[in-house]
């Protein structure tokens, strides 16, 4: 169960740091050292999902669970892609920033 919702948020992750990254390499390669920079925007649409992805999706996992829910695969896709969609706007808003 947690699987599905872990791969969801790894996909939709990649979905919108693959692109983030692409555009970072393109906008700074002929920057010194800026072209290292979408190397780490890559790194972090992969390490972020393994990390905390994993996480989050087996407490989803565990609380349907206990429930003694069954998940189906649109809900697993709904979580996943809802743990990535709040990564992106808390990035966006910096709320990490002012704690």
């Amino acid at each position: 169960m947690w699987y599905g919702v872990f791969l969801w948020a790894l996909v939709s992750s990649l979905f919108f740091h693959i692109p983030a990254g692409l555009l970072a390499l393109f906008t700074l390669r002929r920057h010194r050292y800026g072209k290292f920079m979408s190397v780490s925007i890559l790194l972090m649409g992969v390490v972020g999902p393994m990390a905390a992805g994993i996480l989050t999706s087996a407490a989803i996992a565990g609380v349907y669970r206990a429930a003694g829910k069954e998940m189906i695969p649109f809900v697993a896709l709904t979580f996943g892609v809802g743990q990535t969609f709040c990564v992106v706007v808390i990035s966006f808003m910096r709320v990490l920033a002012t704690l």
